[in-house]
């Protein structure tokens, strides 16, 4: 990964974090997981890291790449849930809950287009 992509990445990964953290602070107490909002938001991550990296994505295979890995996390989407229903507190670990996963599910696919970015080039 070299200077400039690196720079992008940052931007792009800690964006997409802070969208994250404040649709799980905000929706910490309503009855439904914010998974559904969250997607959407890693979608357009996933795709703006390809276009860092010149990797091509449709919206079919970012969407399907980010609910893979919603899916894994499961469990901590679901814990988050319920600490979620406290009021205050709910709202401040669902917020840092999602900001994390979203940080580093975003370097973690940064990191995988920059290896296939780097054997495309050579580098």
């Amino acid at each position: 990964m070299n200077k400039s992509q690196r720079k992008k990445a940052h931007l792009i990964i800690h964006s997409a974090s802070t969208a994250a953290a404040g649709v799980g602070a905000g929706m910490a107490q309503l009855p439904f997981p914010d998974a559904t909002v969250l997607l959407p938001i890693q979608t357009a991550m996933v795709i703006a890291l390809g276009k860092v990296y010149n990797i091509k994505l449709e919206e079919g295979a970012a969407k399907a790449l980010a609910t893979q890995f919603l899916a894994q996390k499961a469990g901590q989407l679901t814990a988050r849930f319920l600490v979620g229903k406290l009021p205050v507190a709910g709202n401040i670990v669902n917020g840092s809950t999602a900001a994390a996963i979203t940080e580093s599910y975003g370097w973690m696919i940064a990191k995988e287009f920059s290896e296939e970015f780097d054997k495309k080039h050579k580098l």
